[in-house]
């Protein structure tokens, strides 16, 4: 299985040693091309303030994403050999419906361009958030999140929650935080996945209407809850409404268990749902393709895991097709 991280997990620098790599520089000039941002710059040079905006993460975590599949596999827009499921966190679900052969790769930097610009303008309204809970009793902390006015924006993992809403609101639950949980402001500019975000729905909707997706050629596995999505009109609806949605990376790695995965490789900048899979995947062999350095053991595993990855690429007629789509949740 692979997985692509959401906004938060980039860092200063992250993408320099993969420009070493014999064309990988002239991929990442052409998507910043289709972006309309420099992307090797933020990759390599720009500081953390400047790739902590909305609209320069974003499109750099997908590129990222997509010249590490170029990395990793000869032909990163055909088939990807040993992988049997894909998933994404938040914007990182659109590296992986690329990968899935969803999107084109020009499809999901214009896609996520938009994205990123849209959200930027929706944050920029009134001053948002976002931060972790980590610890405590679940009731608990629901319980604090909602006497601050805060939505659960983000349900990673047991003892992990992301509050999103105002800074004042944020500003509340770090000083009176649930008991045994500690609260960690995170590396984002806005309250996503929130009604903060609506603003930028409607405009994505739009550009979403143009696009001709595929159908996915790879199990893709959902944000908004869990399911395995098999039609490509529906993977990008829900990528449209997933701005404005909790994500529920819970339920896919519920998911991920039920599809019987036992290898899980994380793309750069890599770390960030390696960690919770350590403790929601128990079992599950993990690697967070962080340089070009893992690579090897990165073929490693595909190679090792790869039979198991096609036995989860049979589709399972469960509640958890995407023929029958539960409601996102609220």
């Amino acid at each position: 299985m692979i997985v692509a991280p959401g906004q938060g997990s980039q860092s200063p620098g992250f993408l320099a040693p993969w420009l070493e790599l014999p064309g990988i520089a002239d991929r990442l000039s052409w998507l910043s091309a289709v972006a309309g941002i420099d992307l090797v710059a933020h990759g390599t040079t720009s500081d953390e303030d400047t790739i902590k905006d909305t609209a320069v993460a974003q499109p750099l975590l997908v590129g990222a994403g997509l010249v590490a599949l170029l990395a990793l596999f000869e032909q990163a827009e055909a088939d990807l050999p040993g992988v049997g499921a894909l998933g994404g966190h938040s914007v990182g679900e659109i590296t992986a419906a690329a990968a899935a052969g969803v999107l084109s790769a020009e499809q999901a930097m214009v896609f996520v361009r938009e994205r990123g610009n849209g959200m930027a303008r929706a944050a920029a309204v009134t001053p948002t958030g976002m931060s972790a809970v980590l610890g405590g009793v679940a009731e608990e902390v629901a319980g604090a999140l909602e006497k601050h006015g805060l939505t659960p924006a983000n349900m990673n993992t047991a003892g992990q929650v992301v509050a999103a809403g105002t800074l004042d609101q944020l500003a509340a639950l770090q000083a009176d935080p649930p008991s045994r949980a500690r609260v960690m402001p995170l590396k984002v500019a806005g309250a996503f996945h929130t009604h903060h975000m609506a603003p930028a729905v409607d405009t994505l909707a739009g550009y979403a209407r143009a696009i001709s997706p595929r159908d996915p050629r790879t199990t893709l596995v959902s944000n908004a809850d869990g399911q395995v999505v098999t039609a490509g009109r529906e993977v990008l609806d829900r990528l449209v409404s997933q701005v404005s949605n909790p994500v529920r990376w819970d339920l896919c790695m519920d998911t991920f268990a039920e599809l019987g995965v036992t290898g899980l490789i994380e793309l750069p900048p890599a770390g960030t749902l390696t960690g919770l899979a350590k403790r929601g995947l128990r079992g599950v062999e993990l690697l967070a393709l962080k340089t070009p350095d893992d690579l090897e053991a990165a073929h490693r595993m595909l190679r090792e895991h790869g039979s198991a990855a096609d036995a989860a690429t049979e589709p399972d007629a469960s509640a958890r097709s995407g023929d029958n789509p539960q409601e996102d949740s609220p």
